[in-house]
This record gives C-alpha cells, sequence and structure tokens, in this order.
C-alpha cells in the first residue's frame, strides 16, 4: 500500500468520527454546526496527555475522548430545552468560542530540551507518542479503522435496542416520544455526551497522526461537512456517514479530476440529495429494503445448504 493510500485512508477514518458525532445528533432530532469543537477539544486533550505529561497512548486518547465527552455533555445540558435553529445556533457560536479560546490559549512546558505546548495561533507541535512508540503509518492507520470499527459496530447495535427505538422516536417526534414514556431531556444530554466523547476519540487520534494541530483546523466548515456526510450517506444506519466522508475525501478531494471544483461538486451533491432523498442514500426505507432482501436470500441459501 503507498504512502498516498495509508495517508487517504487515514484522514476518511479520522475525519469520519466527527461525521459520526453529527450522525447521532442528527438521528435524535437535533442539527449541529459544532461537533468541530469537540473534535478540536479531544486534539489538544490527548496531545497534552502525552506530550506534556508523558502519558501512553491508548491513555492519552482515552483523555481526549473524556474531555470531548464532558464538553459535548455541558452543551447538552446547558442547551436541553433548546430545539431547531435555536440549538443549532448555540452549537455553533460554542464551536467558535473554543477556536477562539484555543487561538488564546498558552500552556507549554520544556521536554527534552524543546518548548512543547499550545501556544495559541502559532499552534501546539510535537505530538509525536505515536511515532516515539514505533507506530508505522501503517500500523496506526490499522488503529484508526479498528477503532472506528468499533464505534460502528456499537452503533449498529444500539439501533437494535430499545433505546436506539427511543433515540430514533425522539427524532421523529419528541412529544409523541414523551407519551410513551422517554425522557427526552436525559435521552438528548446523554446522546450530546457520547456525541462529544465519539468526536473527541478522532481528535486525539488526529493529533496523533499529523504531530501538530493548530486552532483554524477545527473551523466551522469542519462542522458543516460533518453534518453534510449523514444527509449525503443517509440516516437509516451508521454507515451513511462514512460513506459521505467516502465520497468526499476519498472521491472527490483525492481525484484530479475534480479539482479546483471540489466544494463546488460536494455542495451541488447534498443540494441534490436534499430534495431528491432528504434524509440521504441509506434512509430508513432503503436500509429497510436491504435487510429484507438479506432475510430473503438467508432463507434461500439455509435449505439449500442443508440438501447439499
Amino acid at each position: 500500500m503507498s504512502d498516498f493510500q495509508i495517508g487517504l485512508l487515514s484522514n476518511v477514518g479520522m475525519i469520519s468520527f466527527v461525521a459520526l458525532s453529527a450522525y447521532l445528533l442528527l438521528i435524535s432530532g437535533s442539527i449541529s454546526f459544532g461537533q468541530q469543537a469537540y473534535f478540536g477539544i479531544g486534539a489538544y486533550a490527548a496531545g497534552i496527555a502525552t506530550a506534556l505529561w508523558g502519558w501512553p497512548l491508548g491513555v492519552g486518547l482515552g483523555f481526549g475522548a473524556l474531555m470531548g465527552g464532558l464538553g459535548g455533555g455541558l452543551i447538552g445540558l446547558l442547551t436541553r430545552r433548546l430545539g431547531g435553529v435555536y440549538f443549532a445556533i448555540a452549537t455553533l457560536a460554542f464551536a467558535e468560542f473554543v477556536r477562539v479560546a484555543l487561538d488564546l490559549w498558552r500552556y507549554q512546558r520544556t521536554i527534552g530540551g524543546e518548548l512543547l505546548g499550545p501556544d495559541g495561533p502559532n499552534g501546539f507541535n510535537g505530538i509525536r507518542r505515536a511515532f516515539e512508540d514505533g507506530w508505522h503509518p501503517l500500523s496506526f492507520m490499522i488503529l484508526i479503522w479498528t477503532l472506528l470499527g468499533a464505534t460502528l459496530l456499537a452503533l449498529m447495535l444500539l439501533d437494535r435496542t430499545r433505546s436506539g427505538l427511543a433515540l430514533r422516536g425522539t427524532g421523529e417526534d419528541p412529544v409523541l416520544a414523551t407519551l410513551l414514556g422517554t425522557d427526552v431531556t436525559r435521552l438528548r444530554v446523554s446522546v450530546a455526551t457520547a456525541a462529544g466523547a465519539i468526536a473527541g476519540l478522532g481528535g486525539g487520534l488526529y493529533a496523533h497522526l499529523n504531530t501538530y494541530i493548530e486552532p483554524r483546523l477545527f473551523d466551522v466548515m469542519l462542522g458543516v461537512h460533518a453534518l453534510a456526510y449523514s444527509l449525503i450517506g443517509g440516516l437509516g444506519t451508521a454507515l451513511g456517514p462514512l460513506i459521505g466522508v467516502l465520497i468526499d475525501i476519498g472521491i472527490l478531494e483525492s481525484s484530479r479530476l475534480f479539482q479546483g471544483w471540489r466544494m463546488v461538486v460536494f455542495g451541488g451533491l447534498v443540494a441534490l440529495l436534499l430534495i431528491w432523498r432528504p434524509r440521504g442514500l441509506l434512509d430508513e426505507a432503503a436500509v429497510g429494503r436491504l435487510r429484507r432482501r438479506a432475510r430473503r436470500l438467508r432463507r434461500a441459501i439455509l435449505p439449500a445448504a442443508r440438501h447439499a
């Protein structure tokens, strides 16, 4: 596998964490333009934990996810009575607050004769724990996709539980969900916490792969794209956001065919899908059809296998 392919797959995997974070809020009925904030919080937290405090990589990534989850839970709690456009504006405002705060924040220490740590607009350099521990770019890519696969599996299993049904029911009609016994406020705070943790984990991976981060990397466009990935790929399954990321980064950004036109093509694709398939390519109806076909195929194969 070439260095370009490894870098591309690693980037797709890391951005998928932000997309899944936005997806989780979308299916609960909340639109967030601020998931990049938790991605940035996780990146800085994990970087500080390993580069400045000397923590192991795994612990540092867990710390990034924890801080992202705490941030998501705090904002979820503060905005628990907001919905629709008001919630979307609140998340955007928080994300811009985080970006500006990181732009002003300085916290540095001398490690091995080198000054490391967040330095405001100059960014945070020297997050080298992964490569100091001997991680090759290919092995780190495998780590990214292993963690992403575990996250996808957890979300897909959640869909099959009563909590998953309550989550989608809240997204469809919060009033009806309340009448059926769902604590909508508690559910949305929990979802915001989980979404923040997912984005925070992706941010920690991003910081350690690139070894350098800066506040402008976590701007509003990352949040807009994260939201759009779910609207492209579909809200019927957790695989939907991943499909959106693959279309944008895996095809539009990496292909020379769309060089200079990527944002135009991407914006047009989002607009067309909002008209044609408002809930994305893999919406609930499409996922239902695929499951029914899979069941019919399984029923057709099993008798044949028994007779064989």
